[in-house]
């Protein structure tokens, strides 16, 4: 496993831009998908974005696309989350997570490493 340590979250307006960091730490990445996730009161995690570490493939949620990409720095043993046109139903706490697989799983049971999360709230 890896350990994860999410930044970057905040309190914004509606159509702002927030970019989320997420640094890994603890093994090697080479093989490592990343992923985002988030979770609103009351509600299931749900997936926002995957990147392979190698290869650079990516993978969104239908209700991000256009609006939020996901990329990586591989020096720095970082992802990032960059959320642009933000509305308020994207408010919810977003989490990191690590898997050693070579694809960009959306599958929250296949991740097992997960950072502690960071608050995103959009007001209207």
């Amino acid at each position: 496993q890896v350990q994860l340590v999410e930044s970057g979250g905040g309190l914004v307006q509606a159509g702002d831009s927030l970019r989320l960091s997420c640094a890994a730490s603890g093994r090697t990445f080479s093989t490592y998908t990343m992923g985002w996730f988030r979770q609103a009161p009351g509600k299931d995690r749900e997936f926002v974005a995957a990147i392979t570490w190698s290869g650079g493939n990516t993978r969104y949620a239908d209700f991000v696309k256009g609006r939020f990409t996901i990329s990586r720095d591989n020096a720095k043993n970082t992802v990032y989350l960059q959320m642009n046109s933000l509305k308020p139903e994207d408010t919810a706490v977003y989490y990191c997570a690590a898997v050693r697989l070579g694809v960009p799983v959306a599958a929250r049971g296949a991740y097992d490493s997960w950072g502690q999360g960071t608050q995103v709230t959009v007001s209207s």
